[in-house]
């Protein structure tokens, strides 16, 4: 099984890192990577309680191929470039410090509190049982209103991992 993370610029050194990890050693890129948070920083302080941390002590990759997500959001006319995307093989991270996190959709705009019933186990059933897109989220990617950014994860499941991942078990795929 393939889980996807959006590539980032400005890599450094030769490990993905959680932000909390971040923080310490590279202060310039945790403030870049934090930023993605405004207006959602309560979010930053959220417990991940399968894996006993925060969620900035997690890398987050999906099971869900980002293509028809991206198809989706040029359907509704955004002009969106090729996007680059890390590939992992699911196989690479240890499933005692990984969970399947099911992400509600956000009715208005408001975030649902976390469900400890989204944390699924690390298994190859539950990656396979939320690799597809959610129906909901491509409708949702289709209409994306001019103005709105579209944020393609905001409904879709996530792989939380509480470790780093070494460079070198990344593949790269554009959609």
């Amino acid at each position: 099984m393939t889980l996807y993370h959006r590539a980032v610029r400005d890599v450094r050194g030769d490990h993905l890192l959680p932000l909390s990890t971040l923080r310490e050693l590279h202060p310039d890129v945790y403030a870049r990577e934090a930023a993605k948070y405004v207006g959602r920083e309560a979010l930053m302080r959220e417990r991940v309680g399968r894996l006993d941390c925060l969620w900035t002590d997690v890398l987050f990759f999906s099971p869900v191929n980002p293509g028809p997500l991206l198809d989706a959001a040029r359907q509704s006319g955004r002009a969106i470039p090729p996007v680059r995307f890390w590939t992992l093989d699911a196989t690479h991270l240890d499933p005692l410090r990984a969970c399947v996190r099911l992400v509600r959709p956000w009715p208005g705009g408001v975030k649902p509190a976390p469900d400890p019933a989204d944390e699924l186990p690390f298994t190859p059933q539950t990656l396979r049982e939320t690799s597809v897109a959610p129906p909901a989220t491509l409708a949702r990617l289709r209409v994306l209103p001019g103005g709105a950014p579209p944020i393609l994860w905001m409904d879709v499941p996530h792989v939380l991992y509480r470790g780093e991942v070494p460079l070198s078990a990344l593949g790269e795929a554009r959609f």
